[in-house]
């Protein structure tokens, strides 16, 4: 009977496929911490533009509210939104059109007119935390919105 010798036949081959294995798991890892890193950055990122589009739709539905606005002039107004979100708000008069009587004739108009206006808000988010120091996870928004109201022909609000 013939013995066989385990020993003379193994060159080490699975200690190389063994850290061959390492070796991709490692960069498996690397590779997705990297994105997990970079998905973290960009949702953080969304998360402050959200913010700053909240803060500009708060300003606009404050000054809206408060009846912040004149067919005199251009009306600039800061509300006051939050610690870490600050709005400038600009109304701008654009014209008034007629309303017309009950009948609907066009040209005939009822005495009351509508006045049109374009509200824009600037805001800008801070990180929480940095005390008003710029950060590269700030973000800033702008939201147009345009609105009118009715009132009595050639009035100035």
């Amino acid at each position: 009977m013939k013995q066989f010798s385990l020993e003379s036949n193994q060159q080490g081959a699975a200690l190389v496929i063994g850290l061959v294995l390492l070796v991709i798991v490692t960069v498996l890892a690397v590779s997705g911490m990297n994105t997990a890193t970079t998905e973290l950055a960009m949702a953080r990122n969304h998360q402050n533009y959200e913010n700053a589009f909240q803060a500009a739709e708060t300003g606009l539905e404050n000054a809206l509210a408060q009846g912040q606005y004149s067919t005199v002039g251009t009306v600039s107004v800061s509300p006051y939104v939050s610690v870490n979100d600050a709005v400038d708000l600009t109304i701008v008069y654009e014209n008034a059109t007629f309303v017309p009587d009950r009948a609907f004739s066009l040209g005939v108009g009822s005495g009351i007119s509508a006045y049109h206006f374009l509200a824009t808000a600037t805001s800008k988010s801070m990180r929480e935390g940095t005390a008003g120091n710029a950060t590269d996870r700030d973000a800033s928004a702008v939201h147009t919105q345009a609105f009118y109201t009715v009132g009595p022909e050639d009035a100035a609000f």
